[in-house]
This record gives C-alpha cells, sequence and structure tokens, in this order.
C-alpha cells in the first residue's frame, strides 16, 4: 500500500504536539529580536532523539531501493506492504522510504545535489520541521550526517547545541579549522535556520507548512557550502556552520548561540547568514541582497574581491528592517561584527511565505547551485585575506 510509510510515521507524529500558527503572517510581522529581551518558554514536549536515530539507522541499513524500484514494489505487491514492520520501515523520507544518502566530495554544486537536499528537508514527513516535534530532530540527524560524512567537525562536544531558552530545541554546529596557524583563531560563522512553522491550518486539505523557500533553501545552501569546504579545505580563517532552531520563535537559537559564543571569548569576525534563497530576484543585476546594507561595507568588499556585482541593495529589505528579522541580528549585537543575512526574496517573487504553498516545487535549484557556488569564492576571499577587509560603517 503506498500510503502504509506516511500512515506509520504520522503515527509516531502524534507524540509530539505541534501548534497552530496564522498562515496568514506576513513577512512584515516576523518579530524583531530586542537586545535583553526574556521569552517565556513553552511546556516540556517529550524527546524522540534516541528512538529517531534509530528509526534513521534502520532505514538507512534495510532500505537500498531506487525511487522506481519501490515504486513498482508498491504497485505489484500492495498487501505484502501491511506486513513489513515499523522497525524495517523506518522513518520515511520523500517518495523512497529513505532518508538519502549525504553527498560528499569538493566538487561546486549541482541542481541534483540541491534537489536531493531540499526534497527530503521539504517532505511531509518532516512535518513542517517545527521547534521541538520530531520531524526537525530527523531533519537534524541528517545534517549531522552530512557534516560527519564532509568533515566538518562538532563545535561542541557534539553538534547539537541545546537552547536555553526553548524547551527540546537545538542548533546544529559544526566546525572547520582553518589552514593558518595565525588567522585559524580568527572565526567566521556561515548560518541559515533550518526549523519551520509546522503544522497550521488546512488549505485545500493541506495543514504541513513545509517552509521549502522559508528556510530549508539556506538550509541546503549552508550543507553545500559545508561541503565544499569541508573538502578543499581553502579556508585560512576558521568556520563555523550553524543550523538555528526556534528562528520562527524569534530569533531564539541565533540568541542563544551568540550569548554562548560570546561568553566564550569567540574572536568572529563576520557572520554570514542565508535565509530565503530558493528563487531569483526578478529584474536585478545582482544576484543577491544583503540585509543592513548601509551598516557595512560587506556588499562592496565582496563585489571587488569576486569581480562582478554579486551583491546588491535591495530598498525594501532597509523599509521592512529585515536586518533585525533573521539570525544575523543577535551576532551584530552580541558581537558588534559585520553580521549580515543574504537573501534574493524581494517581495515580488514569491507569494508563500507561512504558507503551505511554500513547496520544493517552486524553488529554482540552478539557481540555488549558482548560489553556492558564487559565495564558495565570496567566502574565499574574507577567510583568506591578510587583514580584516571588512568593517562596520
Amino acid at each position: 500500500m503506498k500510503n502504509v510509510f506516511s500512515l506509520i510515521l504520522v503515527v509516531l507524529m502524534m507524540a509530539c504536539t505541534t501548534s497552530k500558527v496564522d498562515q496568514d503572517v506576513t513577512l512584515h510581522q516576523r518579530p524583531v529580536y530586542q537586545k535583553g529581551q526574556s521569552v517565556q518558554a513553552p511546556k516540556s514536549m517529550p524527546r524522540q532523539a534516541e528512538r529517531i536515530e534509530q528509526e534513521v539507522e534502520n532505514v538507512q541499513e534495510n532500505t537500498t531501493r531506487t525511487l522506481s524500484e519501490v515504486r513498482e514494489i508498491e504497485e505489484e505487491s500492495k498487501e505484502q506492504v501491511k506486513t513489513i514492520p515499523v522497525e524495517s520501515t523506518g522513518v520515511k523520507a520523500s517518495a523512497t522510504g529513505a532518508m538519502p544518502k549525504a553527498a560528499i566530495g569538493g566538487a561546486l554544486s549541482k541542481a541534483s545535489d540541491i534537489g536531493e537536499i531540499m526534497t527530503f528537508l521539504t517532505s511531509d514527513e518532516l512535518q513542517g520541521r517545527d521547534s521541538g516535534s520530531m520531524g526537525i530532530e530527523i531533519a537534524a540527524t541528517y545534517i549531522e550526517r552530512i557534516f560527519k560524512a564532509n568533515n566538518i567537525k562538532p563545535y561542541f562536544d557534539t553538534y547539537r547545541d541545546v537552547l536555553s531558552n526553548y524547551n527540546n530545541s537545538f542548533n546544529v554546529v559544526g566546525f572547520l579549522e582553518g589552514t593558518d596557524i595565525d588567522l585559524k583563531h580568527e572565526y567566521i560563522i556561515i548560518g541559515a535556520h533550518y526549523d519551520h512553522i509546522g503544522i497550521i491550518e488546512a488549505k485545500n486539505g493541506d495543514e504541513i507548512a513545509n517552509g521549502a523557500n522559508d528556510n530549508a533553501s539556506g538550509t541546503t545552501t549552508v550543507l553545500e557550502l559545508a561541503r565544499y569546504f569541508g573538502n578543499n579545505k581553502t579556508n585560512k580563517r576558521s568556520i563555523i556552520f550553524a543550523l538555528f532552531s526556534a528562528e520562527e520563535k524569534g530569533l531564539l537559537g541565533s540568541k542563544h548561540l551568540a550569548q554562548r559564543l560570546k561568553a566564550e571569548n569567540l574572536n568572529l569576525y563576520v557572520m554570514l547568514n542565508y535565509e530565503m534563497v530558493g528563487v531569483p530576484l526578478v529584474g536585478k543585476d545582482y544576484l543577491m541582497y544583503a540585509t543592513g546594507f548601509e551598516e557595512s561595507n560587506l556588499a562592496g568588499v565582496c563585489n571587488m574581491n569576486v569581480g562582478r556585482n554579486l551583491v546588491g541593495f535591495l530598498p525594501q529589505a532597509k523599509d521592512m528592517n529585515l536586518f533585525k528579522r533573521s539570525d544575523n541580528y543577535p551576532f551584530y549585537n552580541e558581537f558588534n561584527v559585520p553580521s549580515q543575512t543574504f537573501c534574493t526574496f524581494d517581495f515580488t517573487n514569491f507569494d508563500h511565505y507561512h504558507q503551505v504553498g511554500d513547496e520544493v516545487a517552486l524553488m529554482d535549484f540552478d539557481h540555488m547551485a549558482n548560489i553556492v557556488n558564487s559565495s564558495i569564492p565570496m567566502i574565499e576571499s574574507i577567510a583568506n585575506s591578510s587583514t580584516q577587509t571588512i568593517k562596520l560603517k
């Protein structure tokens, strides 16, 4: 039976409570993080981490068939599928019944690489990746495996940075040491939030807000950058790759990590964040814009170093105060260093923010691969300059 795997996971998902979110929320209503803001944590939700880890292990050990093979079996042996035990099927990820293997190697990004990661992160089985849910635990396990497969070590004792301000949630934080004996003590953070809003009010029978553009696109970009740098090691400065949880709750994951790293006296040079980069800008002569464009010389330095108009200024981003509405901002507050978000959402090219229509089918994988591959020389120029050329204005 074609839907057996999904049915099994839905039953498992019922163990976790997910909250309804108004699907009519607009971008300008996203909460602005205020320095020193106190946030009331929600009631505790049972953790499923060990259970999920075992489920995923079972999937990768027992499921090796391709998508076409699985579909043939489902069509020809519907009644037999009913007898497959839960421990054999594991957690269904996308249509294949298996978590995709982690992409490895130091090649440039391809649309197919982007598509595989995006399809997994936005599958219904992850239930919209709400913070504290089983779905986001599965996503975290996948992120950890990509890090491990590509020489990205845990920054802390493990990859998971448990939040102090939101129950049962954690960032996933990896680390790549710089190659220069002196510059490796200076750090660059490359980040994106991997959570979304979970289950919301149903529209046309769909209640899962899969969050393809917001922000599986940014997560995928960071993972592809981690893959490239983890294998090529073309960074003299050290790089922290951070995937944040609870961004949708008020930038809580990035706030927690910024405060933790500040307490450790991390020598942070710049923080580069990626959000909503799944569709190209319309009618612009640059590939992506930087929020807080006027706060630093980041765009100018990057464009000069790569020899093209890569990063531009979007007036609407300033009008909507987007600089303070994504995970760059807590690092700006704590460290007072250039901390900005790269984005390609221009208020005209995407109509499904915080709605069930934010689906992977609307994403442009070629565009996303271009974002990754264009970011590589930009990041290399930042990581390898002999002096810190990016400054706040």
